[in-house]
């Protein structure tokens, strides 16, 4: 035999949204009192990264500059030694034409000598320049570590006082979750993310939406009353329900988020 569907009415929906958004408001609550000290972190963090990572790059050059440096100090070495061997050999030269060679060949070993120095001295001026970009940077780093480490106690300070209440809440909200339909769920969702104070379902305040200014006509104000379908603000796009719905639902949900 087939399971009989319940039919739930639209009053209930609508109570079983505005008591979501009340959980779901004091949640926003509890997670804007950490203001933008989330964000603070999460930014210091992504600045660290990006310093450390261009710190890792000057030492990586570093490395290479001193690798060249010990490249052109075994030319000199090498050099060197073969000036000493074509010396001993001009002394044992049958010829001038010998004798002119082996010079010829000093000289060379002499030029490359030179220019393996030039080439140490620049690469020495590269080396002091970026070590001393690096001490900067290396200097800026610990600074912000320092700040990021005092930031997020601060964050941690202002979690631990509220983590218990949050993760009670946020249980509530998925248990009162599963008493509302996928799509109006998927609806409430997604009103919610596009409103910049979170709120989904408002009730009425002086004949307006609250937070808004536009006056509700008087016979769609009794339609709200009435609950007999959603009815969607059409400036705002919020789900609208009447105050005696909001205080019914607020005196009753009091208890239920009560911490």
């Amino acid at each position: 035999m087939a399971k009989k569907t319940v039919e739930i009415s639209v009053e209930d929906k609508l109570r079983a949204l505005y008591d979501l958004q009340i959980i779901d408001s004091r949640l926003d609550e509890i997670r804007n009192t950490r203001g933008e000290l989330p964000i603070e972190v999460e930014d210091l963090e992504i600045e660290i990264e990006g310093l450390e990572k261009r710190a890792e790059k000057f030492q990586s050059e570093i490395k290479e500059q001193n690798d060249e440096i010990n490249t052109k100090n075994e030319v000199i070495n090498h050099a060197k030694t073969l000036i000493e061997k074509y010396k001993a050999q001009q002394d044992n030269v049958r010829n001038n034409k010998e004798f002119e060679a082996l010079g010829k060949e000093i000289e060379f070993q002499d030029l490359e000598i030179q220019l393996a120095e030039k080439r140490i001295k620049e690469f020495g001026a590269r080396i002091s320049h970026k070590k001393e970009t690096l001490d900067e940077l290396n200097a800026k780093i610990e600074d912000l570590k320092q700040h990021l480490k005092f930031k997020k106690e601060e964050l941690d300070s202002l979690v631990a006082e509220t983590q218990k209440e949050e993760e009670y809440l946020l249980k509530k909200s998925e248990e009162f979750s599963k008493n509302i339909d996928e799509r109006l769920l998927a609806s409430y969702q997604r009103i919610r993310t596009n409103s910049l104070n979170g709120l989904a379902v408002v009730g009425l305040e002086r004949g307006a939406p609250k937070g808004s200014f536009f006056t509700i006509p008087p016979q769609k104000q009794m339609e709200i009353a009435q609950r007999k379908k959603i009815i969607i603000d059409e400036h705002s796009g919020k789900i609208l329900v009447d105050d005696d719905l909001v205080n019914e639902e607020n005196e009753k949900m009091a208890e239920v988020i009560k911490f």
